[in-house]
């Protein structure tokens, strides 16, 4: 079954839990129940909305994760089970005992990955997607040269030419729609790997003391580009992207459930990104060394 995104964005809004579902009220109206577990990722994105407590422990009891966002749309916090895997101990001292060689090598595949569907969403651009191209081929083991931030330059460039943009996380439109896209498949992707067993605190590549979440921002690189071109679409259909209304929301929320093809698999992204963090977890136990990652 296809977990479901809910996202709530309204002031006056009171979350709570009966008969294991969750009840959505407004200004002390019901709007709607869901079976708690039926949601994937709970999206809370108004400083107006209250809770019972047993909204958050039900939810994470049934595998849920949990996004709540600050007053800029950004996430201020994200909660997950800590018990999603029935060997999840194993799977945890698997992944903190990879060698460094194999980090760098599944590194060099995320990489390739994220390259190769940059040059697919500026494809129209002939020279930048043969650039993009060849800068695929380049990737070493652990990317030295740091050819993934060449690329980005490259194809950021190129990524929205009849506008004047530049990529930045606090910049103007439509750097709002990537941000909210973005928190919203980091979420999905820190949920699949929780899934898997495996711990989104320990990365590959991403290091920094202060990031909860560095192998979730490992494995998401692949899957940005789901996002980006969710949002080069928006950009080229309409001119009202200054704010992020409902309608842009739920477009972005869509992504989700876009089809996509992962190691022999096609269906929803949801399912397919745990195709991909179960694969992960078999490279950390060293029965593969391949990643499933997406087809583009």
């Amino acid at each position: 079954m296809i977990k479901k995104v809910i996202e709530i964005s309204h002031a006056g809004t009171h979350l709570s839990v009966k008969l294991d579902q969750l009840v959505v009220k407004q200004d002390g109206v019901v709007k709607g129940r869901i079976p708690c577990e039926d949601i994937g990722v709970l999206l809370v994105d108004h400083t107006g909305v209250s809770y019972t407590h047993s909204v958050f422990t039900t939810l994470l009891d049934k595998g849920a994760a949990v996004v709540l966002c600050n007053g800029s749309h950004h996430p201020a916090g994200m909660l997950f089970p800590l018990e999603s895997n029935s060997v999840q101990t194993e799977r945890f001292r698997e992944q903190a005992a990879v060698k460094e060689p194999v980090k760098k090598r599944l590194w060099q595949q995320l990489v390739r990955a994220k390259i190769a569907h940059q040059a697919a969403i500026v494809a129209d651009d002939e020279v930048t997607y043969r650039a993009l191209k060849a800068m695929e081929k380049r990737v070493r083991s652990g990317d030295p040269e740091n050819v993934e931030a060449q690329a980005s330059k490259r194809y950021w460039t190129s990524y929205l030419q009849h506008i004047d943009f530049k990529r930045r996380r606090d910049g103007g439109a439509p750097n709002n729609l990537l941000n909210y896209g973005y928190m919203v498949m980091r979420a999905a992707v820190a949920r699949a790997l929780c899934s898997a067993g495996l711990l989104p605190t320990l990365g590959i590549h991403h290091r920094n003391k202060y990031n909860a979440y560095c192998l979730a921002d490992d494995v998401i690189e692949p899957f940005r580009g789901f996002v980006e071109k969710k949002v080069k679409a928006i950009c080229e259909s309409r001119e009202d992207i200054e704010d992020l209304t409902q309608e842009i929301k739920a477009q972005l929320l869509e992504i989700l459930y876009d089809e996509v093809e992962i190691g022999g698999f096609s269906g929803p992204l949801m399912v397919g990104l745990h195709r991909t963090a179960a694969s992960l977890q078999r490279c950390f136990a060293g029965a593969q060394k391949q990643l499933e990652l997406p087809k583009v």
